[in-house]
């Protein structure tokens, strides 16, 4: 017997006739073929199945399923929000030598730069947190810090492109379509991997940080956008009264056969297979992403808790701590709800394009200006979502992992600025066999580059310890391009056991 879906007291089926065709139609098929009703030559990936599974299994043995990965785009910097240095304070104002020529992106080094707000201990684990990241105090003691992390660049698309895909040229894929590949779907009715970008525009490099390269077109991240009236573009057919049940049969036998020669005639083409299967991923997201996206059932605590009703300040400058707290406090629990319903990976971007006025990390003119608002905003929303994990018993098999592209550097460009800093910086990483409290690495007494060479780490580190903890081995996670077993980590890497539990 065919089973029924009713949605408020209207059959499932009736519901989706009513969108009025288009991806009502779609939907319709896809819960046809659900129910043997409708042969189709495409088998949608329901429930789709990772490369590991379907090869008999993980590598190891798992400590988390799913990742969200915090980026701030445009360069944070680690002197100014994590990494403490009682030296820069005692030498503000005064030139800065570190005994080797330095060459800067766009400056000539400027003077020793404290940064501009005060610096407390937290947790049992003491570590030091500059002022306008302290609601980030609360969960210190969940949280292992990298402070010695390298970039191959100084410039923002390569470097964006390595800590996105571990590669400084375009082309490869995400660390999200990695992990979408080997692991497969955690859930029938939404993406494996999902993007939510800074709500004023793209990152450089733009849909690339989050595309899937070689592998299969189906593992690229889809983009979710909570703050505008349309969150997934085009997922609702446009109102019309020409589409009937009789044609749209019709038009989709029809497209089927298409599609299916289209297929035939392209052997190991995937881009035609993702578009059908992401159809019909829409088909069943038209149900589902409504109620992912709707904050109405979250209790007022937990959206005070985000800073989810944040107003802007009244102030005529880009940017201001209410709007940052508003925006990135709600992609951080838009990125929960994803989590807890069955998604596999999250990127929250926070910073937009280089455009004027700043309106992303990369603090050329004024530290305080830019960072002060982004960095308050983004302790809110970041606090809140370890918070919020640790509370409903997902920490645990969740990992929260802050990102950036490079720092920047210990003496000021021109009077409040800080240019590149490609030699060293921080990364941070919560939950999911992370050790909470830990440490790996020390930058030097200027927050300059790594105190000792020998824990010099990169991106591959990352990547590599992060599957590690989803149970995979980074170095037999492969695929074969152009005559290359391509993977994540290139040729590099090692898992840094020294932040796990």
């Amino acid at each position: 017997m065919m089973r029924q879906r009713v949605i408020r007291g209207m059959d499932r089926r009736q519901f989706l006739w009513q969108l009025g065709g288009g991806l009502g139609g779609v939907a319709l098929a896809s819960l046809l073929k659900e129910d043997g009703l409708l042969a189709a030559p495409h088998q949608a990936a329901v429930g789709q199945r990772g490369l590991l599974h379907r090869q008999g299994g993980l590598h190891l043995l798992p400590r988390a399923k799913r990742v969200v990965q915090l980026y701030m785009s445009g360069a944070a910097s680690q002197c100014d929000l994590f990494d403490y240095k009682p030296r820069l304070i005692r030498d503000h104002g005064k030139p800065w030598d570190p005994g080797e020529k330095v060459e800067l992106f766009q400056s000539n080094p400027g003077m020793t730069m404290a940064a501009p707000w005060g610096w407390k201990q937290y947790g049992h684990c003491g570590k030091w947190l500059a002022d306008v990241v302290a609601p980030l105090g609360d969960c210190v003691d969940d949280m292992a810090f990298v402070h010695s992390m390298v970039s191959k660049s100084n410039v923002h698309g390569p470097a964006t492109f390595m800590q996105a895909t571990g590669f400084i040229l375009p082309g490869f894929p995400s660390m999200g379509a990695w992990i979408a590949y080997g692991l497969g779907s955690l859930n029938d009715n939404l993406p494996t991997f999902v993007v939510l970008p800074d709500p004023r525009g793209f990152a450089p490099n733009g849909p690339k940080n989050w595309g899937a390269g070689f592998l299969p077109a189906e593992n690229q991240g889809t983009i979710i956008r909570p703050h505008a009236d349309t969150p997934i573009a085009d997922l609702f057919p446009a109102e019309n009264n020409y589409i009937t049940p009789e044609s749209e049969s019709r038009v989709h036998a029809a497209l089927a056969e298409l599609n299916q020669m289209h297929l035939d005639q392209r052997p190991g083409d995937s881009r035609l297979d993702a578009r059908i299967q992401s159809y019909e991923l829409a088909a069943r997201m038209q149900l589902s992403a409504p109620e992912v996206l709707d904050l109405s059932d979250e209790p007022e605590y937990i959206l005070d808790m985000y800073g989810v009703n944040a107003k802007p300040e009244d102030t005529n400058a880009p940017m201001n701590r209410g709007q940052e707290t508003a925006y990135f406090g709600r992609n951080c629990l838009i990125a929960r709800r994803l989590l807890e319903r069955g998604v596999r990976f999250v990127q929250v971007w926070s910073g937009a394009d280089n455009g004027f006025p700043r309106r992303n990390w990369d603090s050329h003119e004024d530290i305080e200006r830019d960072h002060g608002p982004l960095a308050w905003g983004m302790s809110i929303g970041a606090s809140a979502l370890i918070k919020d994990l640790k509370q409903r018993g997902m920490l645990d098999d969740t990992i929260v992992l802050w990102t950036t592209e490079f720092g920047r550097m210990p003496c000021s460009q021109g009077s409040r600025g800080r240019d590149h800093n490609p030699f060293v910086f921080t990364n941070w990483l919560a939950g999911g066999g992370i050790r909470g409290g830990a440490r790996y690495g020390e930058s030097d007494e200027w927050s300059y580059k790594p105190a000792d060479p020998a824990m010099t780490t990169y991106c591959y580190d990352i990547h590599a310890t992060i599957l590690h903890l989803l149970g995979i081995d980074h170095e037999r996670l492969t695929f074969r391009h152009n005559g290359i077993d391509r993977r994540l980590t290139d040729v590099h890497g090692h898992v840094i056991r020294e932040i796990l539990a």
